[in-house]
C-alpha cells in the first residue's frame, strides 16, 4: 500500500497533511511532479522528477501505482486510470473516486470541457476550503486505517 500524489497541482496545505500522515503511518508516500519539491526529511517521502510535458507525470503514477495504492489527483482522468488498476483516487477536496462512481465524474467533466470550447463560460474551481481539507483528511484517514 502507498500514496502517489500528482504534485505539480497539489496545494501546500494538502502536501503538510500528507506529510505528517505519512511519518505518523510509515506508508509510503511518493510525489510525482515536473519540478524541483521541497519535502521533509523522511525515509518514507520521497519525490520523483519527471521531465516537463502533457501528461508525463501522470503517466509516470499510471506505470507505478498497484491495486490497493491511493492518488492524490484533481485530474479526473488520471483517476479513471488508477481506479481501472485497482487503485482509489481522492481529491485535494477530498471527492473520492473508486469503481462506482469514476466513470460517472469522467462523463461530467467531459461535458463540461464541451461547453467551454463551445464558448460557455462555465466557470472555474473555489478556493479550497476548510471544509475541503477537513474532508481530505477524513478519507486520508478512513484509508489510512485500513
Amino acid at each position: 500500500m502507498a500514496i502517489w500524489v500528482d504534485a505539480d497541482a497539489c496545494p501546500k496545505v494538502i502536501k503538510t497533511i500528507l506529510f505528517r500522515a505519512a511519518e505518523r503511518t510509515g506508508i509510503s508516500l511518493t510525489l510525482i511532479a515536473n519540478q524541483h519539491l521541497q519535502v521533509p526529511r523522511s525515509r518514507n517521502i520521497k519525490t520523483l522528477r519527471v521531465m516537463p510535458g502533457f501528461d508525463v507525470a501522470d503517466n509516470e503514477i499510471v506505470k507505478r501505482v498497484a491495486g490497493g495504492d491511493l492518488v492524490i489527483t484533481s485530474d479526473i482522468p488520471l483517476a479513471a486510470e488508477v481506479v481501472e488498476q485497482g487503485a482509489i483516487a481522492l481529491t485535494p477536496r477530498g471527492e473520492l473516486f473508486n469503481r462506482e462512481n469514476v466513470q460517472a465524474r469522467l462523463d461530467m467533466r467531459d461535458f463540461m470541457d464541451t461547453l467551454r470550447t463551445s464558448g460557455i463560460d462555465t466557470g472555474g474551481p473555489a478556493v479550497l476550503s476548510e471544509g475541503d481539507r477537513r474532508e481530505f483528511a477524513n478519507h486520508l484517514d478512513r484509508y489510512l486505517a485500513k
